[in-house]
């Protein structure tokens, strides 16, 4: 098929994006005769006038020509079918493949231009496949491309299939004498499988990945990247190579290798270019294997500001006030993963100084920061966050950072210790600031005790950042109306009027890897604790009460942040929508 015939049917791509709500019938007879006058055809007037965005056409086009689309950045890649199209030849033509179905030989993959019927036929010949093609941006295909090829680990699974295939049972005598076990060691240790396990760390630190999960199911295994704190499955890899990857993993870990029964941790380091990169690791037994999870920890990088983590204004000013207090208790609140011991590295940063004997108890303990007294949860040795606590008292701590309130003894101890002339920052999971105050009288602390003791309380969630290629838009009268009931009058602080008033959306490039999103901030709620709101605290007032109170008193919630800085263009309001549950 030649060029002129495919771009024959663009005549009827005006139709297909009318029916997808992406144009109205007017504008579509607008640009038809517009198209006609200036002799261009219907997709390039289109691409050039910037109507219709890239990914409106290949969605028309995909329905146009009854062609499936594909989403790459939200894919899991087969890499088994990645390799099948060497690296070059993907380069060189812009496609990728992500799946592959060996039964019927079948590859599907994605390309700007599915109806190239030259370069599937070239394919088809020269991998003796059948190939199924999928329509995507070119954009998408040059950034998957970017991350998804390494010849390392394509090479480094050809020798470990083969090494793991030549141990295999056919010799049922599975070695378990100190002979076999040498080799089985000698195999692990391996330059392959160690390389397997470098270039999958760093893949993992190019996409700014803050979790590695190794999963092990019924017939593969796949790998997984937490980023931006959401997790993306990165490659999937046989299922015969998993045991050989987690003991390698196990090895840098110094965790037994052939224990497999319990879950166990570990960890180790991993430097690559200019970065240091500390590895908390975990694994657990699953029904189908081990589970391997890698928290990074990225060691070259300083603990942010206050600032930078998204506190600004009144919720600053206040946090900060409370944190020159000499005593008292000072407390972060949110779910797991909501940024609360980031937040608690940031002020320790802040007030870290020679001056001051500052002690800190943690599960684990993730950063260290130089000249502080860190200590880690030890549970089987009987070191709690209560032992820790209690020994604390007795070397002359100044400031003491409790990882996590979990229960009466730790919560009295707490206390005690803001009574008795000490700054304590710890975390709660609550799901707002004001929920901590009747959670901590839950747990034992008697209220004339919390109220004289606890200074501010931080509520917190972390969404992810918009990138620099978003999209301003005009906001429905629907999210104008949710807008106002949030905000109430303060969303004129961003924008004069109603009509001047406008959202962001997440468009997607190659430097975000067309997620739209890159990095991360946080959102936050301030409890300042006011004489009024001891008041209630000695009446054990519910956190409804609480909160009312604090709002009257000049308190921002949490969904409030978040819906200024998707106004502001930081975020978005989906993103806002995802985390913040209260409001």
């Amino acid at each position: 098929m030649d060029k002129a015939s495919r771009n024959q049917p663009n005549q009827d791509i005006l139709a297909v994006l009318v029916e997808l709500g992406k144009l109205t019938e007017d504008q579509a007879k607008k640009i038809r005769i517009e198209a006609a006058l200036k002799g261009a055809d219907i997709e390039t007037y289109l691409l050039e006038s910037h109507l219709i965005s890239n990914q409106d056409i290949m969605m028309a086009k995909a329905k146009l020509y009854n062609i499936p689309s594909v989403d790459l950045n939200n894919l899991s890649f087969n890499y088994e079918a990645v390799n099948k199209i060497p690296n070059d030849i993907a380069k060189r033509y812009k496609v990728i493949a992500f799946d592959y179905d060996q039964k019927n030989k079948t590859l599907s993959v994605a390309m700007a231009d599915p109806l190239d019927l030259d370069l599937i036929n070239f394919l088809s010949r020269k991998l003796n496949l059948k190939i199924k093609p999928f329509y995507t941006q070119l954009s998408a295909v040059e950034a998957a491309i970017s991350s998804n090829y390494m010849e390392e680990i394509k090479g480094d699974i050809s020798k470990v299939l083969i090494e793991v295939s030549a141990k295999r049972p056919g010799q049922k005598q599975k070695a378990q004498t100190a002979q076999g076990k040498k080799s089985q060691l000698e195999f692990i240790k391996d330059t392959p499988i160690a390389n397997m396990v470098n270039t999958i760390l760093t893949l993992a630190i190019k996409n700014r990945a803050s979790d590695v999960h190794i999963e092990p199911l019924e017939a593969k295994t796949r790998i997984r990247y937490r980023i931006d704190g959401i997790l993306k499955e990165k490659m999937v890899i046989p299922k015969s190579i998993h045991d050989a990857l987690v003991s390698r993993i196990k090895i840098l870990s110094d965790i037994k290798i052939d224990e497999k029964r319990v879950p166990q941790d570990g960890r180790f380091s991993f430097t690559t270019g200019d970065k240091e990169i500390d590895l908390r690791v975990s694994t657990l037994p699953t029904i189908h294997g081990e589970k391997v999870v890698m928290r990074l920890l990225d060691k070259s990088t300083a603990a942010p500001t206050l600032p930078q983590l998204g506190l600004r204004g009144t919720a600053l000013i206040r946090l900060e006030r409370s944190i020159k207090i000499p005593h008292g208790i000072v407390l972060i609140t949110g779910p797991t993963g909501s940024g609360k011991t980031t937040t608690l590295y940031s002020i320790i940063s802040k007030i870290n100084t020679p001056k001051v004997n500052i002690m800190t108890v943690e599960d684990p303990v993730e950063y260290q920061i130089p000249g502080v007294s860190q200590v880690q949860v030890n549970v089987q040795a009987g070191l709690t966050f209560a032992n820790a606590l209690r020994s604390f008292l007795r070397q002359d701590p100044d400031i003491i950072l409790v990882g996590e309130i979990r229960d009466q003894e730790t919560t009295e101890l707490a206390i005690q210790a803001a009574l008795t002339g000490h700054l304590v920052f710890s975390t709660l999971h609550t799901n707002s600031a004001a929920g901590a105050l009747p959670r901590l009288l839950d747990m034992g602390a008697e209220p004339f005790l919390l109220a004289s003791s606890i200074i501010c309380v931080v509520g917190q969630r972390v969404v992810r950042k918009l990138c620099t290629c978003k999209e301003k838009a005009k906001p429905t009268p629907e999210v104008i109306k949710d807008v106002k009931q949030v905000l109430g009058d303060t969303w004129k602080s961003v924008f004069k009027t109603e009509d001047e008033m406008a959202i962001w959306k997440a468009k997607g490039c190659d430097k975000c890897n067309n997620t739209g999103y890159l990095g991360r901030i946080g959102i936050f709620e301030v409890l300042y604790i006011t004489e009024e709101i001891v008041h209630l605290i000695l009446k054990r007032a519910s956190s409804g009460e609480i909160e009312d109170l604090a709002i009257k008193q000049g308190m921002m919630l949490m969904k409030q942040d978040g819906y200024l800085k998707a106004l502001e263009g930081i975020t978005t309001i989906e993103e806002v929508l995802r985390v913040a549950e209260v409001g």
